[in-house]
């Protein structure tokens, strides 16, 4: 089984705007920088050679992102490990609360990549119910098997 993983942002500024010039400038050192990371291995892309211009049903105006990984620990040494941490730390400056959640994990079978509309599920999955084995967060995760898992503490130092 492989770790997938959706998250999600409102829009509220054109991408080509100064607003965004920060977050859009990173973007393409953050995807190689997942495309290279150990664990990494399918990741969602649009037209544009990344997701920013990929869409889904009445969530026209959320920015996607979605990727699968060999594992939790692959994805959370990415995530909180390397130059993504400093970047999603300023998250705030461009994107604003959702008030539900932003992020979903869930297991998939090796050689499976996630639909949208799977991704969407689990996110709503995760607001009505909290976290599951079929929708979960770092914070609260659980393995393929659908165990509750113990994992080390996240310590958020970025390299």
């Amino acid at each position: 089984m492989h770790l997938a993983q959706i998250n999600v942002a409102k829009i509220v500024h054109d991408m080509d705007g100064p607003q965004m010039a920060d977050f859009v400038a990173a973007l393409d050192n953050i995807n190689a920088l997942a495309d290279r990371s150990p664990g990494f291995v399918w990741r969602l892309i649009g037209d544009g050679g990344d997701a920013t211009d990929v869409r889904f049903g009445d969530e026209s105006d959320l920015l996607i992102n979605m990727s699968v990984w060999a594992d939790i620990e692959s994805l959370r040494a990415f995530v909180y490990k390397t130059a993504h941490g400093a970047v999603m730390a300023r998250r705030g400056k461009w994107f604003p609360a959702l008030g539900r959640p932003h992020m979903a994990l869930w297991w998939v079978a090796e050689g499976a990549a996630p639909t949208l509309a799977d991704a969407f599920v689990r996110l709503q999955s995760l607001a009505a119910h909290g976290p599951t084995a079929f929708a979960f967060t770092f914070d609260h995760p659980f393995d393929a098997a659908g165990q509750e898992l113990a994992l080390a503490p996240i310590t958020k130092d970025c390299a």
